[in-house]
C-alpha cells in the first residue's frame, strides 16, 4: 500500500469513540496523504463534518458503498 494512505479500520471501534479516532489521525496527516476508512455502516454524518470543518481542504470518494463495509479514502489537501 502506498505510505501516502493510512489504514483505519473503525469496525470494532465503539460508536462513541470512532470521531474522535478519525479526527486524531486526520490533524497529525500530512497535506497530500489520505485516510482509508473501513465503516460498518455509511459514513455520510462524517462527510458532513468534514464539510463543515474542512471546506475545500479534503477529498472524499466512496471505494466501496456496503452492504456490510463502507470504505471511504478521505484525503488531506492543504
Amino acid at each position: 500500500m502506498d505510505e501516502r494512505i493510512v489504514k483505519l479500520d473503525i469496525r470494532d471501534l465503539p460508536p462513541a469513540l470512532r470521531h474522535a479516532k478519525i479526527f486524531e489521525l486526520w490533524d497529525r496527516l500530512e497535506p497530500g496523504h489520505s485516510i482509508l476508512l473501513i465503516n460498518d455502516h455509511d459514513p455520510k454524518p462524517l462527510y458532513y463534518q468534514f464539510a463543515a470543518e474542512f471546506e475545500g481542504k479534503f477529498a472524499w470518494h466512496y471505494e466501496q458503498e456496503g452492504p456490510e463495509d463502507w470504505i471511504v479514502t478521505i484525503g488531506k489537501l492543504s
